[in-house]
């Protein structure tokens, strides 16, 4: 028999369903996500970490789990929220059900509830803190969702970076890149070292001088979760990677954090972009791109507009916010969605080429002096 499970909402929005995954409570900052696949992508993506997660498609777990397709080691995610769930699974590939894969890492969620009604919802109110539940009573609910910190000011890079420093990539390649991992996805390492790229990740707080003592050809700033606006140790580590001159990429946290290492404000969204079919404009080409994205906060428009050192490179063709931008005076972008699109369509990796054929320019032109 099926273990009963409630979601509460912090406006005080009650739902009742069942109990997947591992019996327990959990809360976090809930949000959807619009995606039709690649919920296994999803849930290890580290920039989630904190957050519950509604899946807007309707059957989720009838495809199961494979270890190759995790873009962290473990699910990040705080909780899951779908309507139908599947314990089978029909994908020869796979090798255990999402059930089995939800228990074995802890986590919590609830099935059975309208995830159209809902998602409706958190559009209209906005992303809130919610708690899951198969083991409080509503009112024990109303008590402990007092305890989950909000999104707003909360710094998690910190919490979800690697430990140690590590490799990816052919030591005898072409590229050293210094990655800094605020919340990195395993698939843009895999896209970097496909471009000849050899990569080594540092933890969030690592210092520029180490990064430097390295010697990388470039930077990259990586995704990651929490509010950008309260990791000035970030920001300060940004603006000295910046005067090097050397080329440096980021990705969405990385985006925010280059735009606020230039002066540049970040604000909290109303309920955020996560989903692998948002339009987004490449104003140097004029092209439209497929993106897949997951952020809940964005780089200020207005505080852009006066700046006289970034421009803006990609917009959101559904509201207008800021999608990509280029430092003037150097060899340096970013975007706020994610090129390697994993799960997600791929019309933006031409990012990473782009990247690198900077860092190939930059070599060339250090030899030709």
């Amino acid at each position: 028999m099926s273990k009963k499970a409630y979601l509460l909402l912090e406006d005080g929005l009650l739902l009742e369903g069942i109990l997947i995954g591992k019996p327990g409570t959990t809360g976090g900052e809930i949000c959807f996500n619009t995606g039709m696949t690649g919920y296994q992508e999803i849930y290890t993506d580290p920039s989630y970490f904190g957050q519950i997660i509604v899946n807007t498609t309707a059957h989720i777990g009838n495809y199961g789990t494979v270890d190759s397709e995790q873009e962290s080691e473990t699910p990040k995610i705080s909780g899951l929220v779908v309507n139908e769930f599947s314990q089978e699974f029909s994908r020869k590939t796979s090798n255990q059900s999402l059930q089995d894969y939800l228990e074995k890492h802890g986590i919590t969620g609830i099935a059975q509830v309208d995830t159209r009604m809902l998602v409706r919802y958190i559009r209209s109110k906005g992303a809130m803190n919610a708690l899951i539940s198969s083991e409080l009573s509503p009112d024990e609910m109303k008590k402990e969702i007092k305890n989950v910190p909000s999104m707003n000011g909360l710094e998690l890079s910190s919490i979800v970076t690697t430990k140690g420093e590590y490799t990816v990539g052919n030591e005898d390649a072409p590229f050293r890149v210094a990655a800094l991992d605020f919340g990195i996805k395993k698939s843009i390492l895999t896209n970097l070292a496909d471009r000849g790229c050899f990569i080594k990740v540092f933890p969030a707080k690592t210092s520029f001088d180490v990064l430097e003592a390295w010697e990388p050809s470039g930077y990259f700033l990586s995704n990651g979760p929490g509010d950008p606006a309260v990791m000035e140790y970030a920001v300060k580590t940004v603006k000295q990677i910046l005067e090097t001159g050397k080329p440096t990429f980021g990705i969405c946290l990385g985006h925010q954090l280059l735009a606020l290492a230039n002066g540049i404000s970040t604000y909290k969204m109303h309920h955020g972009h996560r989903g692998l079919n948002h339009p987004v404009k490449n104003l140097n080409t004029g092209l439209g791109e497929m993106t897949s994205q997951n952020h809940g906060f964005a780089v200020s428009e207005k505080d852009i507009e006066g700046n006289v050192n970034v421009e803006v490179t990609h917009v959101h063709l559904n509201d207008n916010t800021i999608m990509g931008i280029r430092v003037k005076d150097k060899k340096a972008f970013s975007v706020q969605y994610h090129p390697e699109a994993s799960p997600g369509p791929h019309d933006s990796r031409y990012l990473f080429d782009e990247f690198v054929a900077m860092i190939c320019e930059e070599q060339l032109s250090a030899v030709s002096k």
